[in-house]
């Protein structure tokens, strides 16, 4: 950047289309600028179907959905075509002055690239060639959290990053499933999105039952049958309501919870979010990257020579989940919430 302030900031693309933890990684970002350029109109691009979970913010503009999914597939390759045109050219009409990626890949390199900004501000070790797109770059760095990483591109737009603030769009603090809750429980994440990072179902459920407070166990849909196979282990002890909330209804679940226990997962940020202590097991991951934020929360991890690991194909067992015991869990979780439980 040059010397001396950087010039206002009158209209902002911002490109950060999911997961869901990251984009809860995101919103300190969307804090920083708006406390620095409150006159700012701020627009995101996100994935459709995350979308849900920044509906109303009162901070963005406006949503641009990008249907990741459906433009993976080759039969619909028309389709999607006629639709990055015209988000192309839509993009274009807005005359943003700058764009951020956030993401650091091809794809949204070459977004960061068709809002047409003349600030285009990313990340100099981002992968996929991204940085070929922008014209203003910081080294990110790999021993960093996603969340310092994020700020790192506020603070390079010369915003006050010294308070870490998650501004989540307006939701209903008491939706109808809150209803059937017991009055005091912790929640449960046992799905991951990769199969490396699940600790075993059935210690979920062993985990459940010996706990003297009720267990909540969330996951999406698709992801029901891992829940059953908690609440059975659990002799039925605990409660799924796996595929039975909205993103918004979720993070009113989950920020009334004792505790949460969870694999490397996005609904772990939004836990973290709202300072409902975590306890995070991670295997292959890094936790200093994607991690629960904040000192009040718990990592349970095997020290191993390989991890963390970064493979496509993690090894057949994944000793550094398998010797994690349901013993070793539950004494963290009792020596950190024992008032709790």
């Amino acid at each position: 950047m040059p010397p001396g302030p950087p010039p206002k900031i009158k209209k902002l693309f911002l490109i950060k289309p999911s997961a869901l933890g990251d984009i809860v990684h995101s919103l300190p970002f969307l804090a920083a600028i708006k406390k620095t350029y409150p006159d700012c109109e701020v627009h995101w691009l996100v994935a459709k179907g995350l979308h849900t979970f920044l509906e109303g913010h009162p901070l963005i503009d406006r949503l641009w959905l990008f249907d990741k999914q459906r433009w993976k597939q080759v039969f619909h390759l028309g389709r999607t075509l006629v639709e990055l045109k015209e988000l192309w050219q839509g993009l274009r009409r807005q005359k943003f002055d700058v764009s951020v990626d956030l993401s650091g890949l091809l794809r949204s390199g070459l977004l960061t690239w068709a809002g047409g900004a003349d600030r285009r501000l990313g990340f100099s070790d981002s992968n996929e060639g991204s940085p070929f797109f922008y014209n203003k770059m910081i080294a990110g760095g790999e021993a960093i959290h996603a969340i310092d990483r994020y700020l790192k591109l506020a603070a390079l737009l010369g915003c006050d990053t010294s308070e870490v603030v998650y501004p989540f769009a307006p939701y209903d603090s008491y939706p109808p499933i809150c209803r059937e809750l017991p009055p005091r429980y912790a929640v449960f994440a046992p799905s991951a999105g990769k199969e490396a990072n699940r600790w075993p179902a059935q210690r979920f459920g062993e985990l459940a039952a010996r706990l003297n407070i009720p267990v909540v166990i969330i996951a999406s849909r698709a992801e029901e049958g891992v829940a059953r196979q908690v609440v059975e282990a659990s002799g039925n002890k605990a409660l799924s309501i796996a595929g039975r909330t909205n993103l918004k209804e979720l993070v009113a679940v989950i920020e009334k919870a004792a505790f949460f226990v969870t694999n490397d997962t996005g609904p772990m940020h939004i836990a973290a979010a709202k300072n409902v202590p975590v306890f995070a097991i991670f295997g292959p991951a890094n936790p200093v990257r994607t991690g629960p934020y904040g000192a009040i929360h718990t990592v349970i991890r095997e020290e191993m020579d390989c991890a963390p690991c970064y493979r496509w194909k993690p090894c057949r067992d994944w000793q550094c989940m398998e010797k994690i015991t349901v013993d070793r869990v539950h004494g963290e979780i009792c020596q950190r919430c024992g008032d709790a439980i």
